[in-house]
């Protein structure tokens, strides 16, 4: 079976993309996931369902590129929104501070300082908060499980596609100010 689509085969037992995915999410994350879905269900798919309306309206739908554009956008708009809902009502949201703050739990905020003192500053996320300018990471993430439960002054040995690199900690916040020695 040949098609654009299709990519080597992978066996699922050693696929990392198989993992299961945790599904926590920080009180932000929901609530802008939450925006994103009222946005698209009350303003975005209105209006091109308005414009797809008036490009059937104007006759011969099968040479009428308005017409395929906009419905394969409300399509993918569609899809974007079933998608939205049913991943909100799986996602446990976590709006609490862990019992013990200075071990690295998931919202941390958390600095790093590599082998050749480098310094890092990164947080940890759910998979749907990712973002690499800000520097969010998975709690899925190779780094993210190695610096699980570690205090400050502790090391973290991750494993890179360079080989392992070592991290110590160096500072854990969960407010998201970085101290001054930070960042």
């Amino acid at each position: 079976m040949k098609g654009r689509n299709m990519t080597r085969w992978r066996d699922p037992a050693k696929d990392p993309r198989q993992a299961p995915k945790s599904n926590l999410i920080t009180a932000e994350g929901a609530a802008r996931l939450r925006a994103i879905l009222d946005h698209l269900s009350r303003v975005k798919r209105p209006a091109i369902s308005e414009k797809v309306g008036e490009a059937a309206a104007q006759g011969d739908r099968s040479e009428n590129a308005d017409y395929t554009y906009n419905k394969k956008e409300l399509n993918r708009v569609i899809a974007r929104i079933t998608y939205l809902t049913k991943r909100l009502d799986e996602l446990q949201i976590v709006d609490r501070l862990p019992a013990d703050t200075s071990k690295v739990f998931f919202g941390a905020y958390v600095s790093l300082e590599d082998e050749n003192g480098v310094q890092v500053y990164l947080r940890i996320v759910g998979h749907d908060e990712i973002d690499t300018k800000k520097r969010w990471i998975s709690i899925d993430a190779p780094m993210a499980k190695a610096l699980l439960g570690k205090q400050v002054g502790d090391d973290a040995k991750v494993l890179t596609p360079n080989g392992d690199m070592f991290y110590t900690i160096t500072e854990i916040d969960y407010t998201g100010k970085p101290s001054s020695s930070s960042k």
